[in-house]
């Protein structure tokens, strides 16, 4: 791999992102396309790569604290 698939802004993100099809293909879920590999990590890598699978950013959710529930 040269460089980040078109719209992976960073190299932590693009392995959340593997690590999170990797797990969905584990646990069952259908490839998106016909692939020459058969580990699930590198299938998933090559998903993102030709932007098979949609993903979005979410702003994070703010947790309370039971200190501020008192």
């Amino acid at each position: 791999m040269e460089g980040l698939p078109e719209g992976v802004d960073s190299k932590f993100r693009y392995v959340l992102l593997v690590s999170k099809r990797a797990e969905q293909l584990i646990q069952g879920s259908a490839p998106k396309a016909k692939s020459k590999h058969a580990k699930p990590t590198r299938v998933a890598m090559e998903e993102i790569d030709k932007q098979q699978v949609k993903w979005q950013l979410t702003p994070p959710v703010e947790e309370t604290t039971a200190l501020e529930t008192e």
